[in-house]
């Protein structure tokens, strides 16, 4: 069950385990989180819950900051859907909620409306007016209304602490197959296929679908092995990231060559998962060498697959 917004009332929830937070990415740290919550649910025999945010509370609080985000909502509220739980809560963060202190959150979603059993956070969550709201606060308020606080602790990944920030730098630095260790899976983004130049498949004999994408993130330019998600298919690809700078005036796009496909892709929705980054982008001095080049990455692309 996914629930926009939760109004005194709205939902008929008898006995909770609840968590909360922005959850961007829904990368490993966070699915420690919400495993752990599907776990105490079913030994409290109570449903298991996650509320969340939308918009992002930087992009209201700090909207200067930019911050670009890890997955839409659909692609996070999927995410969580997968970690077992029984429904997710998505409240609508304004600055009004914003100024809402923490012990009157509680009470009022916790305790009136999610009828909370035990409450289960990672090591570090703040919440409420000012980030007032701690574990210390949930504990106190716990055993004054008998519910229980269970804290998770970070989770290392390549020695490293894992978090949404640390990812969005090594997709910035293109280090996908780094970033999808984090994640727990491999990156991906989501978008329409759009007309293009038609370069692809008119000059160089190689047909790509451009790709619009609704995520706020791309990984570095350059050229990556990809998986396509069209439908329930799943196919093997190459992806650009980039200008094409072999070409005068190029656009910034995600251009992806299906392997061993034809058809007309125009208009549909795919899905791209970005498994490893064969190369940077880099002008060609001619189209010829840019066709071999391109023929070359395809053939790179093929063996990455292969082996994942």
């Amino acid at each position: 069950m996914v629930f926009h917004d939760l109004p005194e009332g709205a939902a008929s929830f008898s006995r909770t385990v609840v968590t909360i937070g922005n959850f961007d990415g829904v990368h490993l740290g966070h699915r420690a989180i919400l495993a752990r919550v599907h776990q105490r649910a079913k030994e409290l025999e109570a449903q298991s819950v996650a509320v969340t945010f939308d918009p992002h509370p930087l992009k209201v609080l700090r909207p200067e900051a930019s911050l670009p985000l890890l997955t839409t909502p659909e692609q996070k509220i999927s995410l969580m859907a997968a970690s077992g739980l029984d429904a997710v809560v998505v409240l609508p963060f304004t600055r009004e909620f914003a100024g809402l202190p923490a012990r009157e959150f509680v009470q009022r979603y916790f305790l009136e409306r999610l009828k909370v059993r035990e409450v289960v956070v990672g090591h570090d969550y703040c919440f409420g007016r000012g980030r007032e709201g701690n574990i210390d606060l949930l504990k106190e308020m716990g055993k004054q209304h008998g519910f229980t606080v269970q804290v998770v602790w970070a989770v290392e990944a390549d020695g490293a602490v894992v978090s949404s920030s640390l990812i969005r730098a090594m997709l910035r630095l293109g280090k996908v197959e780094e970033a999808g260790r984090l994640l727990g899976r491999p990156y991906g983004v989501a978008g329409r296929v759009v007309a293009g130049k038609g370069r692809g498949a008119k000059l160089l004999g190689i047909p790509t679908a451009n790709i619009r994408p609704e995520n706020e993130l791309l990984p570095a330019t350059g050229i990556y092995a990809v998986r396509v998600r069209r439908g329930d298919e799943i196919l093997p690809g190459a992806a650009n990231i980039g200008t094409c700078p072999t070409f005068e005036n190029g656009e910034f796009s995600l251009e992806v060559h299906l392997l061993d496909f034809s058809g007309d892709l125009y208009g549909e929705n795919l899905g791209v998962e970005f498994v490893a980054r064969l190369r940077e982008e880099r002008r060609f001095p001619s189209i010829e060498d840019l066709a071999a080049q391109i023929h070359a990455d395809i053939a790179a692309a093929r063996e990455v697959l292969a082996r994942e």
